[in-house]
Protein backbone atom coordinates (compact mmCIF):
# COMPACT_ATOMS: atom_id res chain seq x y z
CA UNK A 1 0.00 0.00 0.00
CA UNK A 2 1.16 3.56 -0.89
CA UNK A 3 2.43 5.88 1.74
CA UNK A 4 0.75 9.24 0.66
CA UNK A 5 -0.18 13.23 2.35
CA UNK A 6 -2.78 15.86 1.98
CA UNK A 7 -2.06 19.17 2.81
CA UNK A 8 -4.49 21.88 4.12
CA UNK A 9 -2.94 25.51 4.14
CA UNK A 10 -5.09 27.87 6.33
CA UNK A 11 -4.50 31.56 6.58
CA UNK A 12 -7.28 33.97 7.70
CA UNK A 13 -10.35 31.81 7.58
CA UNK A 14 -9.92 30.72 4.31
CA UNK A 15 -7.89 27.28 3.30
CA UNK A 16 -5.94 26.54 0.07
CA UNK A 17 -7.29 23.95 -2.32
CA UNK A 18 -6.44 22.58 -5.76
CA UNK A 19 -8.79 21.47 -8.40
CA UNK A 20 -6.59 18.40 -9.50
CA UNK A 21 -5.93 18.93 -13.86
CA UNK A 22 -4.69 15.01 -13.92
CA UNK A 23 -4.37 11.26 -12.54
CA UNK A 24 -7.01 9.53 -10.09
CA UNK A 25 -9.29 12.67 -8.66
CA UNK A 26 -9.11 14.77 -11.60
CA UNK A 27 -11.56 17.63 -11.51
CA UNK A 28 -11.86 17.17 -7.89
CA UNK A 29 -10.87 20.19 -5.23
CA UNK A 30 -8.00 18.79 -2.32
CA UNK A 31 -5.32 19.79 -0.68
CA UNK A 32 -1.90 19.45 -2.28
CA UNK A 33 0.40 16.12 -1.49
CA UNK A 34 1.64 12.85 -3.06
CA UNK A 35 3.55 9.85 -2.56
CA UNK A 36 6.37 9.17 -0.29
CA UNK A 37 9.85 8.39 -2.03
CA UNK A 38 11.74 6.06 -0.14
CA UNK A 39 13.61 7.33 2.41
CA UNK A 40 11.20 10.50 2.77
CA UNK A 41 9.32 10.96 5.79
CA UNK A 42 5.71 11.98 5.37
CA UNK A 43 6.66 15.86 6.86
CA UNK A 44 9.13 15.75 3.72
CA UNK A 45 6.98 14.93 1.46
CA UNK A 46 3.98 16.71 2.14
CA UNK A 47 6.53 20.24 2.23
CA UNK A 48 7.93 19.09 -1.22
CA UNK A 49 4.47 18.35 -3.08
CA UNK A 50 3.02 21.42 -1.69
CA UNK A 51 5.92 23.33 -3.29
CA UNK A 52 5.55 21.20 -6.32
CA UNK A 53 1.69 21.30 -6.99
CA UNK A 54 0.99 25.15 -5.89
CA UNK A 55 4.49 26.66 -4.99
CA UNK A 56 3.73 27.46 -1.28
CA UNK A 57 6.82 26.74 1.38
CA UNK A 58 6.09 24.93 4.13
CA UNK A 59 7.51 25.92 7.18
CA UNK A 60 5.75 23.62 9.77
CA UNK A 61 3.38 21.45 9.90
CA UNK A 62 0.76 19.98 12.38
CA UNK A 63 -0.36 16.61 11.38
CA UNK A 64 -4.26 15.84 12.27
CA UNK A 65 -4.58 11.88 11.32
CA UNK A 66 -4.55 9.07 9.19
CA UNK A 67 -6.97 7.90 6.22
CA UNK A 68 -6.38 4.76 4.94
CA UNK A 69 -8.68 4.31 1.11
CA UNK A 70 -9.52 1.42 -0.66
CA UNK A 71 -10.48 1.38 -4.45
CA UNK A 72 -12.30 -1.51 -5.52
CA UNK A 73 -11.59 -0.47 -9.62
CA UNK A 74 -8.10 1.03 -8.60
CA UNK A 75 -6.06 -1.47 -6.12
CA UNK A 76 -3.17 0.01 -6.86
CA UNK A 77 -4.53 3.67 -6.06
CA UNK A 78 -4.88 2.40 -2.42
CA UNK A 79 -3.24 4.33 -0.05
CA UNK A 80 -2.65 4.90 3.74
CA UNK A 81 -2.57 8.87 3.98
CA UNK A 82 -0.91 11.59 6.51
CA UNK A 83 -3.07 14.39 7.01
CA UNK A 84 -1.51 17.52 7.98
CA UNK A 85 -2.49 21.37 8.58
CA UNK A 86 -0.33 24.32 8.46
CA UNK A 87 -0.77 28.02 8.68
CA UNK A 88 3.35 28.59 8.80
CA UNK A 89 4.53 28.84 5.18
CA UNK A 90 5.76 31.61 2.64
CA UNK A 91 4.84 32.51 -0.87
CA UNK A 92 2.04 32.76 -3.04
CA UNK A 93 -0.19 30.07 -4.60
CA UNK A 94 0.69 29.23 -8.44
CA UNK A 95 -0.91 26.74 -10.89
CA UNK A 96 1.54 23.79 -11.61
CA UNK A 97 0.86 21.62 -14.70
CA UNK A 98 -0.83 19.13 -11.84
CA UNK A 99 -3.15 21.40 -9.62
CA UNK A 100 -4.74 24.95 -9.75
CA UNK A 101 -4.54 26.42 -6.39
CA UNK A 102 -7.78 28.92 -5.02
CA UNK A 103 -8.32 30.21 -1.41
CA UNK A 104 -11.51 29.08 -0.30
CA UNK A 105 -13.37 30.92 3.09
CA UNK A 106 -13.79 27.93 5.42
CA UNK A 107 -17.57 28.32 5.26
CA UNK A 108 -17.79 27.94 1.65
CA UNK A 109 -15.52 24.69 0.89
CA UNK A 110 -16.62 23.23 -2.21
CA UNK A 111 -17.49 19.51 -0.61
CA UNK A 112 -19.52 19.15 -3.88
CA UNK A 113 -16.65 19.10 -5.79
CA UNK A 114 -14.48 17.04 -3.56
CA UNK A 115 -14.20 13.20 -2.74
CA UNK A 116 -16.83 12.34 -0.88
CA UNK A 117 -15.01 11.40 2.07
CA UNK A 118 -14.39 15.18 2.94
CA UNK A 119 -17.48 15.36 3.76
CA UNK A 120 -17.45 13.37 6.73
CA UNK A 121 -14.46 14.22 8.16
CA UNK A 122 -12.49 17.77 6.45
CA UNK A 123 -14.58 20.34 8.26
CA UNK A 124 -13.69 18.84 11.87
CA UNK A 125 -9.40 18.75 10.77
CA UNK A 126 -10.12 22.13 9.45
CA UNK A 127 -11.45 23.56 12.62
CA UNK A 128 -8.44 21.51 14.76
CA UNK A 129 -9.66 18.45 15.00
CA UNK A 130 -8.03 14.79 14.00
CA UNK A 131 -9.20 11.88 12.30
CA UNK A 132 -8.07 8.10 11.84
CA UNK A 133 -10.39 6.40 9.20
CA UNK A 134 -10.90 3.75 6.58
CA UNK A 135 -13.03 4.44 3.25
CA UNK A 136 -13.68 2.10 0.44
CA UNK A 137 -15.02 3.21 -2.76
CA UNK A 138 -16.47 1.74 -5.60
CA UNK A 139 -15.85 1.79 -9.28
CA UNK A 140 -18.31 5.34 -9.18
CA UNK A 141 -15.51 6.93 -6.67
CA UNK A 142 -18.84 6.58 -4.07
CA UNK A 143 -18.32 5.27 -0.82
CA UNK A 144 -19.40 1.63 -0.02
CA UNK A 145 -18.25 2.22 3.72
CA UNK A 146 -16.10 4.20 6.01
CA UNK A 147 -14.79 3.10 9.70
CA UNK A 148 -13.80 5.96 11.70
CA UNK A 149 -11.69 5.62 15.02
CA UNK A 150 -11.29 8.01 17.59
CA UNK A 151 -12.37 10.28 15.21
CA UNK A 152 -12.09 14.36 17.13
CA UNK A 153 -14.16 17.06 15.61
CA UNK A 154 -12.44 19.51 17.65
CA UNK A 155 -10.03 20.39 20.94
Amino acid sequence: MKQTTLCYILRDGHVLLAMKKRGVGVGKWNGPGGKLIPGETAEEVCIRETMEEVGIALKSLERRGTITFHYSAHPEAESECAIFVSTDFEGEAVESEEMRPKWFPLSEIPLKEMWPDDEIWLEGVLNGGTVDATFWFDGEQKIVKYELRGESESP
